[in-house]
């Protein structure tokens, strides 16, 4: 199993320091990356930017067109002619407001909701999608297998916002 170290940036004052999140964000990503069908690089690398609402904005509408907010976003720096992912797979961004609001709109945790979108962008990292009902289900239960390893309730079971990045 390849080990993916991770580069944390605590840019928003609301996320404290980034050491604070280094132990759960390191076990989401070991666990995302021992269960993907994908062959991961045995040097990766990922940078993990905690943003706020504002930041998060400026880099969906920059990158994605959407003048708006979002939960997470994900940059994979994957190359289509390598033989595995890495030795950079890219970068995360997850916006702190997004996520506060959503795990409190679906009833959970915010460690449980942040973790849930770690795994779903590094998925992102590694090649899955969520573009048509087929690559949606195949992303949504892996995340779900993932997160029942990491002892988080399948976020998918009658969640209102559809789930992430959806």
């Amino acid at each position: 199993m390849s080990v993916v170290a991770v580069d944390i940036l605590a840019e928003s004052p609301l996320w404290g320091e980034a050491e604070d999140w280094r132990a759960d964000v390191e076990a989401a990503v070991a666990m995302a990356a021992a269960m993907v069908d994908a062959e991961i690089a045995e040097d990766a690398e990922l940078s993990l930017l905690l943003a706020d609402d504002a930041a998060i904005r400026v880099l969906n509408r920059d990158h994605r067109g959407f003048d708006k907010p979002t939960n997470v976003l994900s940059f994979p720096q994957d190359d289509p002619d390598a033989d595995a992912y890495g030795p950079l797979l890219g970068d995360i961004a997850v916006a702190h407001e997004t996520v506060a609001r959503e795990a409190t709109e679906e009833g959970i945790a915010f460690r449980d909701h942040f973790l849930h979108m770690i795994v779903h962008g590094f998925l992102h990292l590694v090649g899955y999608d969520h573009l048509d009902d087929e690559e949606a289900g195949e992303m949504e239960g892996l995340e779900t297998a993932i997160l029942a390893r990491l002892g988080i309730a399948d976020p998918y079971a009658d969640a209102p916002m559809g789930g992430a990045g959806r």
